[in-house]
This record gives structure tokens, C-alpha cells and sequence, in this order.
């Protein structure tokens, strides 16, 4: 199995086709729309790896994006005893859920891809069974 180090919001994940990733907001990007990310720093499979210093020219990673939203809320409470002073505030990051399609190699070959999701077909065999059953 194939895999891929991206640099991306400042972070680093190991990523492999087929999986989603939850990472900083991307900016720009709408979702259902397709996301490339040129900042390789590595990538391999089991038996070999390619290294960058500290980029590899020329690979790159494709990835659909899922959603934009918000985490939960991160509350900070500030208190100053003896003297009656209190803060509360609260933090909201937002990410990009996002889905790996294909890692692609430095000189462009494909070294992975993930399997199609068929949603429109899975939502009209639901509608056909509750069909039948009635």
C-alpha cells in the first residue's frame, strides 16, 4: 500500500488513497470540488521510499473535498482570585474534511488510487426495498 507525507496548514500527515483527513481550513474551496497538495515531503510503500529536501519536485497528492465546518467549542476561563475577576471566552477552529483520490510519483505516475463511492446508487436500492416491502 502505497503512501504519501504532505505538508499542509502548517502540519504534516501521513496520508494513503481512500482515507479522509480531517486538516486546517483550506482556503478558496468549495465542497465536492477537487484539492491538490504539490508540498510532498515523501512517499513510499513497503519496500521502497523516496525522500525530498525538503520537497520532491513534481509529486503530488489529489484529494476531494468533503466539507468545510467548525470543531467543537473550546472554552477558556480566566480567573483572578481575591479580586472578583472573571473571563470566559470561546474557540471554534475550522477544517476541511478531506478524502485522498490519487498520490502521483515525481515523474507523474500513478503509484495509488481509491475505489469510486457510488452514493446514488446505494439511495435508490434503499428506496427499492422500502418499495418492495410495502
Amino acid at each position: 500500500m502505497s503512501y504519501a507525507v504532505i505538508q499542509t496548514g502548517g502540519k504534516q500527515y501521513k496520508v494513503k488513497a481512500g482515507e479522509i483527513l480531517k486538516v486546517e481550513k483550506l482556503q478558496e474551496s468549495r465542497p465536492e470540488s477537487s484539492v491538490d497538495f504539490n508540498e510532498v515531503l515523501a512517499y513510499g510503500d513497503d519496500n521502497n521510499i523516496e525522500i525530498g529536501t525538503p520537497m520532491i519536485q513534481g509529486a503530488k497528492v489529489e484529494a476531494n473535498l468533503i466539507k468545510n465546518s467548525k470543531n467543537r467549542t473550546v472554552l477558556i476561563f480566566k480567573k483572578r482570585r481575591r479580586k472578583n475577576s472573571r473571563k470566559k471566552n470561546g474557540h471554534r477552529q475550522q477544517y476541511s474534511l478531506i478524502r485522498i483520490n490519487k498520490i502521483f510519483s515525481k515523474d507523474g505516475k500513478l503509484l495509488s488510487e481509491a475505489e469510486k463511492i457510488n452514493k446514488t446508487v446505494k439511495k435508490k436500492e434503499v428506496k427499492k426495498e422500502t418499495q418492495e416491502k410495502k
